[in-house]
């Protein structure tokens, strides 16, 4: 394999969104492109970037990242940024729409996920999610007790 054919396929993660699976059931993910100013790159490339509070909505046929910080690059020469502003996804019309079907129709949402460089180009991870019910969440964190109950006693 020559290394050009590394680069080619060189995935890097800048940011994940950890808590979404705690609220969430993530039934499908997707990758969308973000549009994105020239400082802002250089920030994600520096690793400065929280989606944790991000969503993902459809206004108009058109898909959009909201809420999600990206910092300031430091040698950003003007001082007017906003480092919340709303971003425009970049996805095909036909999966804009298939998404915005699921969800009116199946009381879904649109979780941003993951935040990489892939092949050079920042690209977003999205989920099509399902909110979890309170119970749900106890069962989880109960199951997830017990597995670590049986790892340690298998340690010892």
């Amino acid at each position: 394999m020559s290394p050009s054919n590394k680069k080619e396929n060189s995935i890097k993660t800048i940011s994940r969104n950890r808590r979404v699976h705690l609220r969430f059931t993530i039934l499908e993910s997707l990758e969308a492109g973000i549009v994105l100013h020239g400082y802002e790159v250089k920030s994600l490339r520096e690793g400065k970037a929280q989606i944790e509070d991000g969503l993902v909505r459809i206004q108009n046929g058109e898909i959009f990242l909201m809420n999600a910080h990206i910092a300031p690059y430091a040698h950003l020469a003007h001082a007017d940024y906003n480092p919340t502003r709303t971003r425009k996804l970049l996805l095909h019309k036909t999966e804009i729409n298939r998404l915005f079907n699921k969800v009116q129709l199946k009381e879904l949402t649109l979780v941003p996920l993951e935040v990489y460089f892939k092949n050079g180009k920042v690209k977003l991870s999205i989920g099509l999610a399902q909110g979890k019910k309170r119970e749900d969440r106890r069962e989880e964190i109960k199951k997830r007790e017990v597995e670590r109950e049986i790892r340690r006693k298998y340690k010892a």
